[in-house]
């Protein structure tokens, strides 16, 4: 399989993202009563050569469940047959920041942030521990602390691979000054910093293009959460007019629209690493089929060419830290 950087690793060009398999959002039939299952979903996309690994603290079913993805993870890991230098090859890509508790519930939109130092530095020996490792590999800052000022969050997630306790820092869910700042204070990849970026980006959902060249100017990765369009959007989304194009070159060349959108991704973007998530085997192999996929310049600008105008906006994301100044 074509790899990318990510850092100092070299990873397969699309990896996998595990949150679904606890249960966020409701899955239907539900992977929580089936474990083994899930374990095998993971198995599957190792079998089928996946080398990255993407989870968070945060995915769990409940609010007293903390850790249940990356346990679910480090099981997986362990329990999966292939060969020592198969296993070496793996990167597992974990988050922190965002915390929950009983009164909050569910942990979208109404969930709490920490960014303090120590909170993290606690975090990810949870987080090690949980997914059987000493060092994390990849360690991103999930969601910015709205009340802490953006450097100082920069420079607590920077302590952690001062402290050995990461290889590599990340950030996810940041805007473009955001990420020159993080950059400013921490450097690039090259210089032993932020290897990569976390950002909602897909057809449907385009706001991070900004950040995405800042990220291809200076070799960092950028990790498409939900690329296919979004969890409980992407199939629906895809079938429409606005999307058209999606399905009439997937036709064309005998592959699926999800297969494409990964070869969008792909072909647009140098640094780009798509992580869809499944709960299906099947969609596994379909999404790696993407990587192989051709796309000519001009099937490339008639997807790009027939996207709608404008793009949906998360909400969650216009609350924003102070900067220091």
């Amino acid at each position: 399989m074509k790899t990318r950087k990510i850092g100092s690793f070299e990873v397969t060009a699309v990896g996998m993202g595990c949150m679904p398999l606890s249960d966020m959002p409701p899955k239907t039939p539900s992977m929580l009563d089936d474990r083994p299952g899930a374990i095998g979903v993971i198995h599957a996309a190792l079998d089928f050569g996946v080398t990255l690994l993407d989870t968070a603290d945060i995915y769990a079913p409940t609010w007293n469940m903390i850790g249940h993805n990356e346990r679910l993870v480090g099981e997986a890991v362990r329990t999966w047959n292939g060969t020592p230098a198969q296993k070496a090859k793996l990167v597992l890509a974990t988050k922190g920041g965002i915390t929950r508790d009983k009164e909050a519930g569910n942990w979208f939109g109404v969930s709490g942030r920490n960014a303090d130092k120590h909170y993290f530095f606690r975090a990810v020996e949870a987080s090690a521990l949980r997914l059987g490792v000493e060092q994390i590999d990849i360690w991103q800052h999930h969601r910015l602390d709205h009340e802490m000022p953006y450097e100082t969050q920069i420079e607590n997630v920077l302590a952690l691979k001062e402290h050995g306790y990461v290889k590599h820092v990340a950030v996810s869910n940041v805007n473009a000054e955001q990420l020159r700042r993080a950059i400013k204070i921490g450097g690039t990849p090259a210089q032993g910093g932020i290897v990569s970026v976390q950002n909602e980006f897909s057809p449907r959902y385009r706001n991070s293009q900004e950040v995405i060249d800042i990220c291809t100017e200076n070799g960092i990765a950028f990790l498409p959460w939900s690329p296919l369009g979004g969890i409980g959007k992407g199939s629906k989304d895809l079938s429409t007019d606005r999307f058209g194009s999606f399905n009439s070159i997937a036709e064309a060349k005998g592959v699926s629209p999800f297969a494409l959108t990964v070869a969008w991704h792909l072909a647009n973007f140098p640094t780009s690493i798509p992580i869809p998530s499944s709960t299906r085997r099947e969609n596994i192999l379909e999404t790696i089929e993407g990587v192989n996929i051709q796309i000519t310049a001009e099937e490339l600008a008639e997807l790009n060419g027939n996207l709608p105008e404008t793009s949906p906006v998360d909400g969650e994301l216009l609350i924003q830290p102070p900067f220091r100044g």
